[in-house]
């Protein structure tokens, strides 16, 4: 029988019902296929839209910070080091001076600490880091359920001094 025969073959009444969810199938078709990838996408694009912005505020950020660090006047040797031995607590970080290069070496020093330190490093001191041997360490305090564990860093960095300008 073909297809044309057994459409004849059936009620009125039953090829309504067959013609209403063939248009239904094809309703939820063009839905999934044309329209619902729209309505995401627009449901989407806000929060796309909004961390776009994001990245491109700080991408300017960055900007601004590499132009301001280009614009700074290079430090000495000397100057250099005397910055980065004011910033350098003696009790966890101590530093090893081998002409432009400076071992620091670290003892527990927390994960907050060093992140600052190596930012002012490089910001006030121009020390570039060259190296770093760390090993991470966590310290639980004396409430483990309240307080979150410390990271802390043991190991060395090395970091370059910059060399423009060094008095003689």
């Amino acid at each position: 029988m073909t297809l044309r025969a057994r459409w004849q073959a059936l009620s009125p009444r039953e090829q309504r019902s067959v013609s209403v969810l063939g248009a239904l199938f094809g309703l939820v078709l063009f839905w999934s296929i044309a329209i619902a990838p729209a309505v995401n996408t627009l449901r989407d694009s806000d929060l796309r839209r909004a961390r776009l912005g994001e990245q491109q505020a700080h991408m300017l950020a960055l900007q601004a910070q590499a132009k301001a660090l280009q614009t700074r006047t290079p430090l000495s040797r000397d100057e250099a080091l005397r910055t980065l031995q004011s910033l350098t607590p003696n009790t966890q970080m101590q530093l090893n001076v081998q002409g432009d290069r400076v071992t620091v070496q670290l003892k527990a020093v927390p994960a907050s600490t060093l992140a600052n330190w190596v930012a002012q490093a490089r910001s006030q001191a121009q020390a570039l880091p060259l190296e770093a041997h760390l090993t991470r360490n966590n310290t639980t305090a004396t409430a483990p359920a309240i307080t979150p564990p410390v990271v802390t860093w043991d190991g060395s960095m090395v970091l370059h001094l910059p060399t423009r300008g060094t008095a003689p």
